[in-house]
């Protein structure tokens, strides 16, 4: 976990990493231009680049955290990729919901998959209120349909949206059941440039709706120099965050003792082209329940 200069976040959380482009969101992805400068390099966390691999050895951080933190889950890789086992979503759920003193957030371009689980085997993590569960939205064509999925996951109980990098004007929005909205421009140097237009539109139906809204950046070539004022003011509005206190030292090494059986599960299977893990959304599934079953039994 690390300390992070996400102005909506305090710390980051990868246990996965690496991941594909799946819309135009992607095009000048931050974490696969950082992952790829250390393909090659020995030892490195990122040594195989942005290829997607789970990182077991990262499963229980947040459990190591006494102090409340806000914790961005998956900034470098997306939870709901199709190739990462069903089994090991769970796994990553469960964490969530035993550190919660924390507030997770869960940010997805695979919407499609989150409903699917947030509707089924983690229904328990979606109705957790130290979870936001997030879907990105840049454009009406990819980010509206993930919005509707959203809203489709009917037991998720923290609902929000990170509407960065924002490419054009979304229009009308139906904000009905979100807890929050971020908007940001991308930067960069290739960034999209943002108009202001976009985001007073967004800003006014927040308003309108009673949504939180906070503004994380204009963006550009060089966001520092930009910065993330609109209308002249600061807005750091978002959902509320856990309502739970911090545990103590002991209870929380108890928490981690229970979750050293799944970590030695899954380590030596971190690459999935290996563990044949590319197959159809169904089997994917089957396989993951499969390898949860066995390890239980084996305990």
């Amino acid at each position: 976990m690390q300390d992070s200069t996400i102005e909506w976040t305090d710390k980051t959380w990868n246990p996965v990493r690496g991941c594909d482009e799946i819309g135009p969101g992607c095009k000048n992805c931050y974490a696969k231009t950082f992952a790829e400068r250390w393909r090659g390099v020995p030892g490195h966390a990122y040594e195989q680049g942005f290829d997607l691999r789970i990182a077991p050895d990262k499963l229980v951080e947040p459990l190591r955290w006494k102090n409340r933190q806000r914790i961005f889950v998956n900034s470098m890789s997306d939870l709901f990729h199709k190739d990462i086992p069903l089994a090991y979503i769970q796994d990553i759920a469960q964490v969530m919901q035993a550190a919660q003193w924390h507030t997770l957030q869960v940010l997805t371009k695979r919407s499609s998959r989150m409903r699917t689980l947030l509707n089924g085997s983690l229904q328990g993590a979606a109705e957790a209120p130290n979870i936001w569960w997030g879907v990105s939205v840049e454009d009406r064509k990819h980010g509206l349909q993930r919005l509707q999925h959203l809203r489709e996951a009917t037991h998720a109980r923290v609902r929000w949206l990170s509407i960065e990098p924002l490419l054009e004007d979304l229009g009308e929005i139906d904000l009905e059941g979100i807890s929050g909205v971020v908007v940001g421009g991308e930067s960069g140097p290739r960034a999209r440039p943002m108009q202001e237009e976009w985001v007073q539109n967004i800003l006014r139906q927040c308003e309108e709706q009673h949504v939180p809204f906070f503004f994380k950046q204009w963006g550009g070539k060089n966001k520092k120099k930009t910065g993330r004022r609109l209308n002249g003011k600061l807005y750091n509005e978002q959902p509320p965050t856990s309502p739970f206190t911090p545990i103590s030292y002991k209870d929380r090494q108890d928490l981690i003792k229970q979750f050293i059986p799944r970590i030695e599960y899954w380590k030596g299977r971190t690459d999935l082209e290996d563990l044949v893990f590319r197959k159809p959304e169904e089997k994917l599934q089957e396989l993951g329940t499969e390898r949860l079953s066995a390890a239980s039994r084996d305990k």
